[in-house]
């Protein structure tokens, strides 16, 4: 793979170059609100070329309500192959127990999430506390936008610490798109859990078993025929180039600050990015064909 990333205006410079697409959601499909018409429409023609669409996300819930979501947002079910979040692959590790972090993580969990959604436990053999005093782990999936600061965790995170209580992160994201802009994401709590001493296994993107599970599920197809497509460098980008994938990075999302009209954006994305495995094979503004 290329150390430097090529510009282009539409997915349909370089449709030759894949078979199947891994798409990324909040930045990259929607906006929280609405799913981007030109995201729409450009999912349209990957399919109508023949490409094979998986939605990949870091959501701390599983696969069917992202799709709902998705469907609320105006992207239907039938539009794409299917839909891989980490939250899925942490259930599935939960309910299997058959590889680290899952097999001795313990029972009694303290669970967070966002807007209470209990998904991600739902149908598995654990006993839920209400206090960190009382947990084997402590399981987080996502965070109330009101409860982003990491600042508002200090005391239960800080007695979990001393206990030793290892976490779970199912949703790496450091930082999210919230009603006032960019907002500490679930990451940036599983980060400042590590600072005050706590264990952390983190789930999702840019870490290895997604991006396993998504082959996977796509029928193992050659890691070079398929194109991740994201907004974020740490994430996206350099999860997917660890496993072989072709990479394309969207300004108008995390990087929009710096990147978004940007009027040389791959040279703005190659400093941006300041090592080659976070380097894109290619840089577009938005998804569009």
């Amino acid at each position: 793979m290329t150390a430097a990333a090529c510009d282009i205006s539409g997915l349909s410079a370089i449709a030759d170059r894949f078979d199947h697409v891994l798409l990324d959601q909040w930045g990259t499909l929607h906006d929280g609100r609405t799913v981007f018409p030109a995201a729409r429409d450009c999912v349209v023609k990957l399919r109508q070329a023949g490409k094979h669409i998986l939605v990949l996300s870091n959501s701390g819930k599983r696969a069917s309500p992202n799709a709902a979501r998705l469907a609320q947002l105006g992207l239907p079910r039938a539009a794409y192959d299917g839909i891989l979040t980490s939250g899925e692959v942490t259930w599935t590790g939960l309910r299997d127990r058959t590889r680290a972090p899952f097999t001795d993580c313990g029972n009694s969990c303290f669970l967070i999430t966002r807007g209470d959604d209990r998904s991600l436990v739902e149908g598995l053999d654990l006993a839920l506390v209400q206090d960190t005093r009382d947990a084997d782990f402590i399981l987080l999936g996502g965070l109330d936008e009101d409860l982003a600061e990491p600042d508002l965790w200090r005391e239960p995170l800080t007695r979990a610490a001393a206990r030793q209580v290892p976490m779970i992160c199912a949703n790496p994201d450091l930082m999210m798109f919230g009603t006032t802009g960019l907002v500490p994401a679930p990451g940036t709590l599983a980060r400042a859990y590590e600072w005050l001493g706590g264990a952390v296994s983190f789930v999702g993107k840019p870490h290895r078993p997604i991006f396993a599970a998504a082959l996977e599920q796509l029928g193992q197809p050659d890691p070079h025929r398929v194109l991740m497509i994201g907004d974020s460098l740490d994430h996206d980008v350099a999860g997917a180039r660890a496993v072989g994938l072709q990479t394309l990075l969207l300004a108008d999302g995390v990087h929009r600050t710096t990147l978004a009209g940007a009027p040389d954006l791959a040279a703005a994305t190659r400093k941006l990015a300041a090592s080659p495995g976070r380097m894109p094979n290619w840089t577009m503004q938005q998804l569009c064909w």
